[in-house]
């Protein structure tokens, strides 16, 4: 179940470093149906509501080409997400989980992904379904989905295999 700021029983929160400036930039704003947590779905839905990513400029030209794919990849910055709990009760039963084994958006660098359907491009509006964010949420990028390139090279001898 979706919380505000609680802390669940179990559950470890840290004083995180001072931040530093990655000199990350947010390139827009996200606009979806939802204005709480408490509403806002856990996972997107491709066939869920039209949402707008709005660019800003002078990124909208950047745009260009990306009609030719069916899905993107976008990323955004979970503004209004905790920053300090480092193990987490999702389930609220007691037992705890390590941030970096949940998808949860409490975590030190609030990035959250989807990976939506593309319903259109409009100017310097992308038309998506399949968002699970707040509207308002800061944009950091858009990629098109990484399944719909063919990899450039072919695996060579000695590359890293899983088991090595």
């Amino acid at each position: 179940m979706v919380r505000l700021q609680e802390i669940r029983s179990g559950e470890v929160a840290v004083d995180p470093p001072a931040a530093t400036d990655a000199g990350l930039v947010f390139i827009g704003r996200i606009r979806t149906p939802w204005t709480s947590r408490l509403d806002c779905p856990r996972q997107g839905r491709q066939d869920g509501p039209t949402c707008r990513i709005e660019l800003f400029e002078p990124w909208a030209q950047g745009l260009a080409g990306l009609e030719d794919f069916e899905r993107v990849e976008v990323l955004y910055w979970l503004d209004q997400s905790r920053r300090d709990l480092v193990r987490q009760s999702p389930a609220n039963d007691g037992t705890t989980r390590g941030v970096f084994a949940l998808r949860s958006p409490v975590r030190p660098n609030p990035i959250g992904t989807s990976l939506a359907r593309l319903v259109g491009v409009e100017g310097a509006t992308v038309l998506v379904r399949g968002l699970d964010c707040l509207d308002g949420t800061p944009l950091i990028d858009l990629k098109p989905d990484r399944c719909q390139f063919t990899p450039i090279a072919p695996p060579q001898k000695g590359d890293f295999e899983v088991g090595d």
